[in-house]
């Protein structure tokens, strides 16, 4: 029966790979970082996927993992090698942090490389690889719990990254969504190697990609130790964002502090260097006294020509911070003694003149501004400049120059979401003090509201500037009754007080034109908006319009209550005037003149009125005062001509 005992063979490959899954298993087994899911049953180059676990959470989130096994001999530096097909590295490269596992039979050891790793090395070799069939892994490092550790916190803060992008771009309106992506930082890939991700790191701060830093943090933090000297690059970046005004994380700001802190005694870091970071941490946080003390220290410790730079910056940002404490005169001499250290230091000449700009010295802060010239766009602080600039030049009274800086701001408008709002606010403000800039905002608030459609501040503005140029004698090429078609297809997105102010101007032009009926129209649509002192404009036109009945309760409204001067109590005394009602009509012309001597018409009309009534002798003792007040009026010389014995 010998015949039976010829059974299949098992090849050693098979014995290998068995004790490279029963390794890697119990290497999983012992982790609270990961759990095997199932093996991939069509194995075209992974052989299992591992799931981080969170605090006992399952993530969702997994690492694609190729396991080899191989009984060669250790390589003279004690790495192990084995041999892969190309397209299994190509397949691995696809999901991130994807590794090999290596089992070596001979010393029972499990062995780690990365997808990452391998192509690496290959693309830094000089050789032409590209085209080979297969390629060599080279495992230096062996797998542990600490290094599976590490990765599954770099995984998880890469995952969570993505998601969050991806979640604000789906639910994000369609048209929000191009100012979200503009927003988004580039989503960094940090290698799972220390000395790497150190590297990438000095350089990406060299080049002052603070932003992109401070959202890669986590996974910086998961492949460095907290404590290592290259995460003083993560700190200081989230320092400089907080001093920028970009974003305030407190909680990592008040880690880099106690991280800076812990560096002043090591001897490998600049102590002046160290405490200026930590000044301003603490300004950052708004804690401005413990950053005196800090930049202080600073400058007890920066005593060295090559210190130059630094101890400039320190003085300015020491000035800043006594500005904030409200110590004014500290706060210049620091910036004077910042630019004496360094006269083209462009943070210190831009805090003078806002300094200046603060106490109305328009021409010293202007001076200080064209000397601010910043090496790198960053931060929008090229921006800035010229939006002070705007409204320094403005209140300096050259709107032309302030038109110009505004064209050149607005062209980073798409980067920067103040820009248009502070020239809409700068434009409003300024737009009609002259007739010059009057002509130059509008242009100015045609683009704004092809930005900001139907703005209601917009569209205001652009009504406003239209009907000042024609109060000005700036001309609207246009007439009355074709502006009001625009005007009405517009004033719709205008309410309140604002609308009733521009319907009032629009009432104010139909006046001029003599067109009672048409004023009448607008003054009656701003009363009834907001009522208050638009009735006095209402009932003017309507007393124009011989309408007295309608005009007198809201004039006597006006003159009794709410606006009690000599303008409301002539027009009420005109309305008792046409209604027939002397002796209301004489108390109210006797009002205006106690409240305004000098009001000529109220004392010819008053005189008038007596006349009318068959008072001669009062019409007379009236118009006697009033042609001795008033000797070079019109009225004086008809009265001389038409009823000289009334003078008599």
């Amino acid at each position: 029966m010998d015949h039976l005992d010829d059974l299949p063979t098992r090849h050693r490959n098979h014995a290998t790979e068995s004790k490279a899954e029963a390794a890697f298993q119990n290497l999983l087994s012992n982790s609270e970082d990961f759990v095997l899911q199932a093996p991939d049953r069509k194995d075209y180059g992974t052989d299992c996927q591992i799931e981080v676990i969170e605090r006992e959470s399952a993530t969702n989130v997994r690492i694609h993992v190729q396991l080899k096994g191989t009984e060669g001999d250790v390589n003279a530096d004690g790495s192990v090698s084995v041999e892969i097909r190309r397209s299994n590295l190509n397949y691995l490269l696809a999901q991130p942090h994807s590794f090999f596992a290596c089992y070596h039979v001979p010393t029972g050891t499990l062995w780690y490389c990365s997808a990452d790793a391998v192509i690496r090395r290959y693309e830094h070799s000089g050789q032409s690889w590209t085209q080979q069939q297969t390629l060599t892994v080279n495992f230096t490092e062996l797998l542990t719990r600490a290094r599976l550790k590490s990765l599954a916190a770099l995984a998880r803060s890469g995952a969570a990254s993505s998601r969050d992008t991806r979640v604000a771009q789906i639910t994000a309106r369609p048209e929000d969504l191009p100012g979200i992506v503009k927003a988004v930082r580039p989503d960094l890939h940090v290698p799972e190697n220390e000395a790497q991700a150190a590297a990438i790191l000095s350089s990406l701060y060299d080049s002052g990609a603070d932003g992109v830093i401070s959202s890669a943090f986590e996974r910086f933090a998961s492949v460095l130790p907290r404590d290592d000297d290259a995460m003083i690059f993560c700190y200081m970046a989230e320092i400089n964002l907080g001093m920028a005004g970009i974003q305030v994380k407190a909680a990592r700001i008040e880690d880099s502090i106690s991280y800076l802190t812990s560096k002043l005694d090591t001897g490998r870091f600049d102590v002046g260097h160290l405490h200026y970071s930590i000044g301003n941490g603490f300004s950052a946080l708004g804690r401005e006294g413990e950053a005196v003390k800090a930049y202080e220290a600073t400058l007890r410790h920066l005593t060295d020509d090559n210190s130059i730079i630094l101890l400039a910056e320190c003085y300015k940002n020491l000035g800043s911070s006594y500005e904030k404490l409200g110590d004014g005169e500290r706060a210049v001499a620091s910036f004077r003694e910042a630019l004496r250290h360094n006269s083209q230091l462009p943070e210190a000449h831009y805090a003078l003149g806002l300094y200046c700009h603060r106490k109305g010295e328009y021409g010293e802060a202007l001076k200080h501004l064209d000397q601010v010239v910043f090496s790198e766009h960053t931060l929008g602080k090229r921006s800035s400049i010229s939006g002070w600039r705007i409204n320094v030049l403005f209140n300096l009274g050259d709107g032309m120059a302030a038109f110009r800086e505004i064209n050149v701001l607005l062209s980073d408008a798409g980067e920067e979401a103040w820009i248009w709002p502070w020239c809409g606010q700068q434009v409003t403000s300024f737009g009609r003090t002259s007739p010059e800039n009057a002509k130059l905002s509008i242009p100015f608030w045609d683009r704004y509201l092809k930005a900001y459609p139907n703005c209601p501040s917009g569209v205001r503005e652009q009504l406003l500037i239209r009907l000042y140029l024609r109060s000005e004698g700036g001309g609207v090429d246009m007439t009355y009754t074709a502006f009001k078609t625009e005007f009405e297809a517009s004033i719709q997105y205008v309410e309140g007080d604002s609308a009733a102010y521009l319907w009032d101007r629009l009432g104010h032009w139909a006046q001029e034109e003599d067109n009672w009926k048409e004023a009448e129209s607008c003054f009656r649509v701003a009363y009834n908006l907001v009522g208050g002192h638009y009735g006095y404009c209402l009932g003017t036109a309507l007393n124009f319009l011989n309408r007295p009945e309608e005009s007198l309760p809201i004039l006597l409204s006006q003159a009794e209550e709410i606006q009690p001067d000599d303008m409301s109590w002539f027009q009420l005394a005109v309305a008792y005037e046409k209604l027939g009602r002397v002796r209301d009509s004489i108390a109210a012309y006797k009002k205006v003149t106690k409240l305004n001597s000098n009001y000529e018409l109220a004392w010819f009309n008053m005189g008038g009125v007596h006349w009318n009534a068959g008072e001669f002798k009062a019409a007379s003792r009236v118009w006697k005062t009033a042609v001795k007040k008033f000797p070079d009026h019109e009225l004086t010389a008809r009265l001389h001509r038409d009823l000289p014995f009334a003078l008599r």
